[in-house]
């Protein structure tokens, strides 16, 4: 069984419409250049406030995948 060696990024996404969304726009946008992707770790969260109301969801993930050999 070989090694389970990871390499990680930080990306940052973005949706007017909740956290949920914010982490899937930035997995998607992540797939389309990173291969083997394993898991991701959420590390903020903060939104954007415009005339009192929340305007954007903004999270932090941290994206493992595994190195190609």
């Amino acid at each position: 069984m070989p090694d389970h060696i990871y390499k990680k990024i930080e990306i940052v996404g973005s949706s007017p419409n909740g956290l949920e969304e914010a982490v899937q726009n930035a997995l998607a946008r992540a797939k389309k250049t990173v291969r083997n992707m394993r898991w991701f770790e959420v590390t903020e969260t903060r939104g954007c406030i415009d005339e009192g109301k929340i305007s954007e969801w903004q999270v932090t993930l941290k994206i493992g995948f595994t190195l190609e050999e």
